[in-house]
């Protein structure tokens, strides 16, 4: 394998990971800040109250993207299997 096939398969590979998480990253990001409102405006200076909402947005974004998340790992899997033969080792 060259240096050059090594590092566009590094880079593929992170190019899913950030495209697979980034649903579940921004809805936590979102629901983070909209309790730190709530809790700015009511002066609530309770730490785990954001820890609640969040786990459930996560579990409702993770059910409703669940799928794509997932036929997107495996496209990305099939296709790095399928180009194992070209991956010379020269």
């Amino acid at each position: 394998m060259s240096p050059e096939s090594a590092i566009t398969i590094g880079r593929h590979a992170l190019e899913i990971t950030f495209m697979v998480s980034a649903p579940l990253l921004l809805a936590a990001l979102v629901t983070g800040l909209i309790v730190s409102i709530f809790q700015a405006a009511t002066q609530i200076n309770e730490m785990t109250l954001s820890f609640i909402p969040k786990l459930l947005i996560m579990f409702a974004v993770m059910v409703l993207a669940g799928p794509w998340m997932l036929s997107v790992m495996m496209d990305y899997v099939q296709r790095l299997y399928a180009n194992i033969p070209w991956l010379t080792t020269g």
